[in-house]
């Protein structure tokens, strides 16, 4: 990890200070100080900094058991409904996680592609898509690296 001055930490906890993101932080350190860091690292970062990231409050959905089963289902397998995309990413934490994980899960991206996400044993992400070749827009990976964020907070880790 890059070694930060006092003025570039000054201005991550003005920052996060302000409502930012894990993301967006992690995109002001690539483009205003040049410095390129993983978004676990930025998360990290911010832990060591003890800073409280300012969670969003997402809209309550009516009968929200229903809908997280329709939202996870890819529109093709829904009965009746016509093949269109699904509204925004979806991440799930396995109950059980897979072996040499420290967490896992599964992501369903704004197309419906379902791709396999883990934390190795050192930290390290991976992100295995279902469909060979397949690969998400830039938009839909920010999406997901925020929605991870909260899912794993919300899941303790």
């Amino acid at each position: 990890m890059a070694k930060l001055t006092d003025d570039q930490l000054q201005k991550i906890s003005q920052w996060v200070q302000e409502g930012a993101s894990l993301s967006v932080i992690q995109g002001k350190l690539a483009s205003k100080f040049g410095i390129s860091m993983t978004f676990l690292d930025v998360r990290l970062l911010v832990d060591d900094l003890n800073l409280i990231l300012q969670e969003k409050e997402e809209p309550k959905k009516e009968n929200d058991q229903t809908s997280s089963i329709q939202e996870n289902t890819p529109p093709s397998l829904e009965a009746g409904t016509p093949t269109k995309p699904a509204a925004g990413v979806k991440v799930e934490v396995d109950a059980i996680n897979r072996p040499g994980t420290m967490v896992s899960g599964n992501v369903t991206f704004s197309d419906g592609q379902i791709a396999d996400w883990y934390l190795d044993m050192e930290g390290r992400p991976g992100l295995a898509p279902r469909t060979p070749g397949y690969r998400p827009s830039q938009g839909d990976i920010m999406d997901f690296q925020v929605k991870l964020d909260a899912a794993l907070r919300q899941a303790g880790y």
